[in-house]
């Protein structure tokens, strides 16, 4: 019998809005009915003419997984270790910003539900809740770090990180200028968003969001600011006036993660990789993990997938977790990349939405269907570990 047991009674306990979502994709579904257009297409939205995140869809479909069969495969167990911990499934929730705006108290909602599950949850720099106040709440949280190349502004933040007995430190460097994300001009979405007709219209005919999120994180907790992309508190979410800092990224360089692995003490672990020649120097500059990603094809737009590079930063630092994020979906899409040697996969937009739409429920309901898809298709592959998953049990396809 598997190890892995899905728990009939929460799923009968579930709030009736879940029990149509069979997949992770059901969420989006739902939640561009649930969500305000700007909100929905900041969390949706990719870069320009989206080719990047189309890539992330296409470079999975191009593997196919070839099962073994009469292998007893009565054993089955998702188990994976990193940085010294046993997590019971090998895939995390990814940092996304503005969790909490999207979904009450979205931030903390996300790491508790992963802590229930025992998965790894990274909380955005570009959250709306303070650090202190989610790792307080929920130990063992990462923190998702979008630095500036100013040693000053860097060394404050991280002592601020580290006085909240974080342990795991993500530095995200695929972010040197802003973005072109059309996509969120023609939604009417801007960090802090502006106040018009247009966005006031798009509240009022969301009432569920509009009384379940918004005004109810007014009343309890005033307006959101950003919270950690800095030492000190950022710019309110709403306001006609106020710009965001994001002076001074396109200056960071290696000098500067050096000085971080110096000053940082926990696992350190850097995110936007792509090439195997910046894997190799993130572990000569001490990185403790890479994160292969395209930031979900929310970056520069006709970047390769992270699935097209991932085998060869594997080889690049064999010594070193690989982890990966940016498009996947489903059970058979973490086994490919496992296949192909990362640790583990991180997912992001689709807990977002399930957060949105039911809460702590929404994304336990999501982690429960994807661990359900993993476990059946271990069973059908033949194999009871994650580490059997090798290169091997992979076949490339041709797509016409």
């Amino acid at each position: 019998m598997s190890v892995f047991q899905p728990n009939a009674k929460s799923k009968a306990s579930e709030p009736r809005r879940l029990r149509g979502v069979l997949n992770l994709q059901d969420f989006e579904r739902q939640a561009r009915r649930h969500l305000p257009r700007p909100l929905f297409e900041y969390v949706a939205g990719t870069v320009e003419d989206g080719r990047a995140g189309r890539d992330n869809q296409h470079a999975l479909l191009e593997y196919g997984l070839l099962p073994r069969i009469l292998t007893d495969v009565s054993g089955r167990s998702q188990k994976v270790e990193l940085f010294g911990r046993t997590y019971d499934s090998p895939f995390g929730i990814a940092p996304m910003g503005l969790a909490a705006l999207t979904a009450y108290r979205g931030d903390v909602v996300l790491a508790r539900a992963a802590r229930a599950a025992n998965i790894p949850a990274v909380l955005s720099g570009t959250s709306v809740i303070p650090l202190e106040t989610v790792m307080e709440d929920v130990p063992g949280t990462w923190f998702q770090a979008y630095l500036p190349g100013d040693s000053e502004r860097i060394a404050a933040l991280l002592d601020r990180v580290a006085r909240t007995g974080c342990d795991t430190l993500v530095v995200t460097v695929d972010i040197p200028v802003n973005a072109n994300r059309e996509n969120n001009i023609r939604a009417g979405f801007s960090t802090p968003l502006k106040p018009s007709l247009r966005l006031a219209w798009d509240g009022l005919t969301r009432p569920s969001w509009l009384f379940g999120t918004f005004l109810r994180t007014l009343a309890r907790h005033g307006m959101p600011h950003f919270e950690n992309s800095f030492a000190t508190r950022g710019a309110p979410i709403l306001s006609a006036t106020v710009l965001r800092d994001f002076t001074a990224r396109d200056h960071l360089n290696w000098r500067h993660f050096a000085e971080i692995r110096r000053q940082w003490h926990g696992n350190l672990v850097i995110k936007g990789i792509l090439h195997p020649a910046d894997a190799k120097l993130a572990r000569e500059h001490g990185a403790d993990a890479v994160i292969v990603s395209n930031h979900g094809g929310r970056q520069l737009d006709g970047a390769i997938s992270p699935l097209r590079s991932l085998q060869a930063v594997v080889a690049a630092v064999p010594d070193l977790p690989v982890l990966v994020d940016s498009g996947f979906r489903r059970g058979s899409d973490v086994m490919v990349a496992l296949a192909m040697g990362a640790r583990m996969v991180f997912v992001g937009r689709p807990f977002n939405y399930a957060a949105a739409i039911a809460g702590e429920a929404g994304v336990a309901h999501g982690i429960r269907l994807l661990r359900e898809e993993i476990d059946r298709n271990m069973g059908m592959l033949g194999i009871n570990r994650c580490d059997e998953l090798t290169p091997a049990c992979l076949v490339p396809r041709t797509i016409s």
